[in-house]
């Protein structure tokens, strides 16, 4: 029986990773007087690494090999994070990151039914719980009876380390679980703790190998505006039957 729907946050809720995160970081960059800039272009290329910290470093690694880094350079790359946290939260609370379609719709509906629904990310607590209260709703972070985020694992996606730690906390088995995720190092890190998953393309995305989901998306749809499936002719909305569908499939 399905029993909890777990979604993954940046790119699979809200489309935060393009014009959320990214000019937060320059933001951060700025405050700090470094002549670091993340386009559009750059910023997905970034996206192969998870985690904001490591995103950095994988930064400096790859793209700034003319960098000089200081003697507390990973007391730097705290900090920057710590800034660019702030600018992601007040971009929030400024009402400029919707839910994606059909996400608010899927969970209330799932709310309605009983479903368990939990958050599975290697964004911050602090992020995820921002988006909740400003995208969602006031009281947006306790419709999830866990929030799995930053690191409270080691190895963040596509490790399955914070599936698995969101599903102990869970006490549920990961065969009744679905799982939502936008990206491959999501879909790596949800597979490889057992979990079915239903996965929703961003322009980030889009091209990723998304082998072994259940169902590839545009988005979750809307009334008048359904979804488009990338595995298969379809379209529709997402809904609880469909889920139900794919689950048993």
């Amino acid at each position: 029986m399905l029993k909890a729907l777990l979604f993954d946050v940046d790119g699979t809720l809200a489309d935060t990773e393009r014009d959320g995160h990214r000019p937060a970081f320059n933001a951060a960059f700025r405050d700090y007087g470094l002549d670091w800039d993340w386009d559009v272009e750059l910023y997905g290329k970034l996206l192969a690494v998870t985690g904001g910290k490591e995103r950095m470093r994988y930064y400096v690694d790859r793209f700034r090999t003319d960098y000089v880094r200081p003697a507390d350079f990973d007391d730097l790359v705290v900090a920057l994070h710590q800034a660019k946290t702030r600018h992601y939260t007040r971009m929030l609370a400024e009402g400029g990151i919707p839910l994606r379609p059909g996400v608010r719709r899927l969970l209330d509906e799932a709310r309605a039914a009983g479903l368990i629904l939990g958050v599975v990310t290697t964004t911050t607590p602090e992020n995820v719980t921002a988006l909740l209260r400003h995208s969602l709703a006031e009281g947006g972070p306790e419709w999830f009876a866990v929030i799995a985020a930053g690191d409270i694992v080691p190895a963040k996606k596509p490790a399955p380390d914070i599936y698995l730690w969101a599903l102990e906390k869970l006490g549920l088995g990961p065969d009744s679980c679905l799982a939502f995720e936008d990206s491959k190092n999501g879909i790596r890190s949800s597979l490889g703790a057992g979990l079915k998953t239903v996965v929703t393309v961003n322009d980030y995305t889009r091209d990723d190998d998304f082998s072994g989901a259940v169902a590839v998306l545009s988005d979750l749809g809307e009334p008048g505006a359904p979804y488009r499936r990338l595995d298969c002719e379809e379209a529709g909305i997402v809904d609880l039957e469909r889920l139900q569908a794919w689950y048993q499939a």
